[in-house]
């Protein structure tokens, strides 16, 4: 039977380009988790922001695999090495996604608004200078300026013009991005918001949260995630503040010179 998610074996790699870690791997266990909804959502198109080695997207389409017909598969990132090494990581698991080098998704606005039905991010999310937002290169996975914020609170607009009616956005966050202020910007846009996985390690806590409008949630959706957030997200604030409000990433990322898709 084929693997439902891509081989770590087969993900292509490159010293410029941030190999798949523990915040890509629960990125995927959220799609995972959520692979009954998303096979009944019956998406058409499919995308990925900051795809890095490939890993998330390729999951994604082995995951719907063939319980979903005739999905376009898209994926974007900034660093023209990141796009090549998608390109192979795809190629060797067999499956197909246009790759687009180009930040965010300028230049597709037109193209893909309102059409988006899945959209997986794991953006550069640790606290840093905000001088080193940017940089290019495998510094622009991780770099996420002050709290960690600058390019979530940038991607958050061009989420909710992408996304099609029926549209899902799975984000993934640390604490110190503060995501129930996220969860409350969404909202103010109009969606819901639900945390789908939820995992610690020594240096992070991770939160992959699920975004959808609030006139695609349903009674009964059959969710298997830990908590529904609608309204005034007070789980996740709950959640949030027991756990600890820590700058270590980014210290261990500055020692490493390692870097984050």
């Amino acid at each position: 039977m084929p693997s439902r998610i891509a081989q770590i074996r087969l993900v292509s790699s490159h010293p410029e380009v941030y190999e798949p870690c523990d915040d890509s791997f629960a990125l995927v266990d959220a799609l995972l988790a959520d692979r009954t909804n998303l096979i009944d959502q019956n998406p058409k198109i499919c995308m990925e922001i900051g795809c890095g080695s490939g890993y998330v997207i390729t999951s994604l389409a082995l995951l719907l695999g063939n319980e979903v017909g005739g999905v376009h598969y898209l994926a974007t990132d900034l660093n023209p090495v990141a796009a090549r090494v998608t390109r192979e990581t795809l190629e060797a698991h067999g499956v197909d996604a246009e790759v687009i080098c180009t930040d965010i998704a300028s230049g597709l606005e037109k193209r893909l608004a309102g059409s988006v039905d899945v959209m997986v991010v794991n953006p550069p999310y640790v606290p840093t200078p905000e001088d080193e937002v940017g940089w290019g290169g495998i510094a622009s996975a991780w770099a996420g300026g002050e709290n960690g914020r600058t390019v979530i609170d940038k991607i958050l607009p061009v989420a909710d013009l992408l996304l099609s009616e029926k549209g899902w956005l799975y984000l993934v966050t640390l604490t110190s991005n503060n995501p129930s202020e996220i969860c409350l910007m969404m909202r103010k846009k109009g969606y819901s918001s639900r945390i789908v996985v939820q995992r610690s390690t020594e240096e992070e806590n991770l939160h992959i949260i699920k975004f959808c409008r609030d006139n695609d949630v349903r009674a009964g959706d059959k969710e298997t995630s830990s908590s529904s957030i609608k309204g005034v997200p007070k789980i996740l604030e709950s959640l949030v503040s027991q756990l600890p409000r820590s700058l270590s990433l980014w210290r261990h990322h500055n020692d490493e010179a390692g870097g984050k898709v």
